[in-house]
């Protein structure tokens, strides 16, 4: 697998911050964010299970023009 890196939140220290990389081979966006706490869970689960194989995390709103920059990338590699 090879990732390329997007950007980490910008208003962090930057090291463990929630992070977006794009998945060269598969385009597949990748995330590192904040566990969901308990009552963010809950309310998921209104409308389905959570696999053990997945996850829910929050990703603050300040990283929309990141996650645009890293569809866009994504987009643009899966059209080659």
């Amino acid at each position: 697998m090879a990732l390329r890196f997007v950007a980490k939140d910008p208003n962090t220290n930057g090291d463990d911050c929630p992070t977006v990389w794009v998945d060269e081979k598969t385009d597949d966006l990748v995330f590192q964010g904040w566990k969901a706490d308990k009552e963010t869970e809950a309310e998921c689960l209104t409308v389905g299970h959570i696999p053990d194989t997945e996850a829910v995390i929050r990703i603050p709103a300040r990283m929309v023009p990141i996650i645009r920059e890293a569809c866009d990338l994504a987009e643009r590699t899966e059209l080659r």
